[in-house]
């Protein structure tokens, strides 16, 4: 662990009132999954997570694969490691009922969602100009993180994170916990990558913006034809689609 005896103990105490409902001085709660509380502390630059009871099911996956806790520390170390740009740990631990706390660095940026729906809207040159080069700089890293093996276990548009400066846009992951890493990197699990991203609606992200995408994806992987890659483009347009119009956020 990267932090000292006594900054351990202080991460545990903030833990154990966080646990318990207590919002310290300086810490907020954020919205998140029913599986997870988190919070975060602006001043501090820190985030605070805990990974709460699921089903049965999920319990087993624990004891096969390794506690959520354990996974989303050990995911984001190997994305760090090759070049990516995940939370790094700070501490971490155990709480009553057998919960687990992790605290990491805060990450810089506004989620893609927030990009395409709020920041970057206007149809002047210069906004339609940035978008376009979010959209591509974004088929780029991620093109990069699959043909590296990496395959993200929640690749939506609210666990990519994007910052702009020195006129280049840069990308933080987020929730890493169910990420995997193969060599080669099977085709169904990019299909269901590509098919996460694409969960926007069509009035935050135009056809001619998700194949903007696209084609800067598929430049970092040489090895699909031009037909397979059309396929995969329009499969998970559609597959996005769908599971959105189920939930009756998409006509």
């Amino acid at each position: 662990m990267s932090v000292t005896t006594t900054q351990d103990n202080d991460y545990h105490a903030v833990a154990l009132q966080l646990c318990s409902d207590q919002v310290p001085e300086g810490w907020e709660l954020v919205v998140s999954s029913p599986f997870t509380r988190v919070a975060r502390n602006a001043e501090r630059g820190e985030s605070y997570q805990e990974f709460l009871p699921r089903s049965p099911i999920g319990r087993l996956q624990d004891l096969l694969r390794g506690s959520r806790g354990t996974r989303a520390r050990r995911h984001s170390n190997a994305l760090n490691h090759a070049g990516f740009t995940a939370p790094t740990s700070l501490a971490w631990g155990r709480l009553p009922q057998g919960r687990e706390y992790l605290f990491t660095s805060a990450m810089a940026g506004d989620s893609i969602t927030h990009w395409l729906r709020h920041g970057l809207t206007g149809r002047d040159p210069a906004t339609l100009l940035l978008r376009r080069n979010l959209l591509r700089e974004l088929g780029t890293c991620i093109g990069r993180l699959h043909a590296s093996g990496f395959i993200h276990g929640d690749l939506q548009p609210h666990n990519v994170l994007a910052t702009y400066k020195g006129g280049q846009f840069r990308f933080a992951l987020l929730d890493n916990e169910g990420n995997l890493r193969r060599q080669p990197p099977p085709g169904k699990l990019l299909l269901k990558n590509l098919m996460q991203l694409n969960m926007l609606l069509p009035e935050d992200l135009t056809r001619s913006d998700r194949w903007r995408f696209f084609l800067s994806w598929r430049r970092q992987h040489p090895e699909l034809g031009h037909s397979e890659a059309r396929i995969l483009a329009m499969e998970a347009y559609q597959r996005a689609i769908r599971a959105l119009q189920e939930t009756g956020k998409a006509p």
